[in-house]
């Protein structure tokens, strides 16, 4: 089973970082990178320009997404999408409890305050990748 796994990221530091934490960590990874929100919610609709996406296992969300709060990329994947119960990861630089809430109100299944150091952010990036790994295992056998 290939795992496609959409990172909602505009920081070309932060993708770069991400793909080496995620080298090796579950056969078959497949990573699908957007810039913005409105780009994400085109990708899991399959608007232009992604009318031939998969749909991902798993969508790591930054917590400062441009055009769109993480909070309002949420919202729209939890109400308007066809497949509601898709996990979504926020990974953010803040730590403020009010930005935690605020994710996990707006329907996050998780949220990671990006660690500063690259062992810390890649062992933050693989716990999380095997957890929903082994979740769409579990729910696509």
């Amino acid at each position: 089973m290939k795992f496609h796994v959409l990172m909602v990221e505009d920081n070309e530091a932060d993708v770069f970082l991400m793909e080496l934490a995620l080298d090796g960590v579950v056969p078959d990874l497949q990573l699908h990178v957007v810039t913005t929100g409105p780009d994400a919610l085109d990708f899991l609709n399959r608007q232009t320009p992604y009318e031939d996406a998969p749909t991902p296992h798993l969508v790591l969300l930054d917590g400062s997404t441009p055009c769109m709060t993480a909070a309002e990329v949420l919202t729209h994947v939890r109400e308007g999408w066809s497949d509601a119960d898709l996990p979504v990861v926020v990974f953010s630089g803040s730590s403020s409890e009010a930005d935690i809430q605020r994710a996990l109100q707006a329907g996050a299944n998780g949220y990671v305050t990006k660690p500063l150091g690259l062992e810390e952010y890649t062992q933050a990036v693989q716990d999380t990748l095997h957890t929903w790994y082994a979740y769409a295992l579990t729910t696509h056998a």
